[in-house]
């Protein structure tokens, strides 16, 4: 029998399979707001068989909007189109999941194919802000440092969201602490110099993901699935490393989350990343082992074959797939067949089985 199609329960949701849509920013909303590009975008890959969709990384503020296309849950009026899309979801027999994230000094840019340059006001942007005033690229604005009562409001933001997506139906909840964006800044001593009790030490620089995290667990179901994705390394001499990662995954599997969703880089622009099939497996696979804590896999993995061979060789518990899902949002029922899984199909496509 094939893992990739075996089902994993995690407290009480059962996933149906292995196969999860990675969070992938659409840069299609306006002022927050989910749109039916969105029920298309996330619904036909739920039609196309994935186990789990994680929606794209939505914003708990409109600052910490990557940028002003993004998905937003600050208000209440953004709930109802997600309520929608998620009641499409689970009636392809699908979880709908969210990823929670603010982006730090890495807000308030223009859509890829708009440049992704930084905005300043004039251009719709807004002023960003950070653990520290520390740019991330050479020609952007530095952000504002945030004081104490600036981290506790954003803190107050991850948990008023955790709130409604709660009300929206989501029944995964990933908290975004990687790729750069707010909270992996304050994880890294590349972008957190601060000589506060938020600067320093691994304890230090650890303390507003713990206190996001306990947040977003006032709100959220204890019977739900509670994810975190982190950067394993920032792939940068001083940077955040793989050693801390596995520290920082046992704290927080002591402390109730269920699965660490492992990624890599993306803090700095003179990281050194040797990109190549399965190029960030190894790490998921190192905290699955020293951290005893259930993990996701992701990048560059586009076939079923080797999707296969990272459960079989217990490297990881779900495999995440993103830019593959972009080419094929289909790619589910296409692996079953290669992997000879008897999957249910919707019905609407059954005539199309290779038999």
């Amino acid at each position: 029998m094939s893992l990739l199609f075996s089902p994993l329960k995690i407290k009480k949701i059962e996933f149906k399979n292995r196969i999860v849509i990675s969070p992938m920013c659409q840069y299609s909303a306006e002022n927050g707001l989910a749109n039916n590009w969105h029920l298309v975008h996330l619904g036909s890959r739920a039609s196309g068989g994935a186990g789990l969709i994680i929606q794209e990384a939505t914003s708990v503020l409109p600052e910490g909007r990557i940028s002003p296309e993004d998905l937003g849950l600050w208000n209440d009026e953004q709930i109802e189109k997600l309520k929608e899309i998620n009641q499409f979801i689970s009636s392809q027999d699908c979880v709908p999941g969210i990823q929670l994230a603010h982006a730090g000094r890495k807000a308030s840019h223009a859509a890829p194919w708009s440049g992704h340059q930084q905005l300043n006001e004039s251009q719709g942007g807004w002023k960003t802000v950070a653990p520290s005033a520390i740019a991330f690229g050479e020609n952007e604005e530095e952000p504002i440092a945030l004081d104490n009562n600036q981290i506790q409001n954003i803190v107050e933001a991850f948990r008023s969201a955790t709130k409604r997506a709660v009300q929206a139906g989501f029944e995964v909840l990933e908290i975004h602490a990687a790729h750069g964006y707010l909270i992996h800044q304050f994880l890294s001593p590349l972008s957190n110099k601060r000589t506060d009790q938020y600067g320093g030490s691994f304890e230090n620089r650890i303390r507003f993901a713990l206190e996001t995290l306990a947040a977003v667990q006032s709100e959220w179901p204890s019977d739900l699935p509670l994810f975190v994705r982190i950067s394993a390394t920032d792939w940068a001499d001083g940077g955040w490393t793989i050693e801390e990662s596995v520290q920082l995954s046992k704290i927080l599997k002591e402390k109730g989350v269920d699965l660490i969703d492992i990624s890599t880089g993306g803090l700095v622009h003179h990281q050194k990343i040797p990109v190549a099939p399965n190029y960030q497996v190894p790490f998921a696979q190192q905290i699955k082992e020293e951290a005893g804590i259930t993990v996701s896999a992701v990048g560059l993995i586009t076939d079923a074959t080797q999707a296969e061979e990272i459960l079989t060789k217990q490297q990881a518990d779900l495999v995440m797939f993103a830019r593959e899902s972009l080419r094929n949002p289909y790619f589910p029922l296409q692996f079953a067949n290669e992997l000879k899984a008897d999957i249910r199909w919707p019905k609407q496509y059954e005539r199309a089985q290779l038999k």
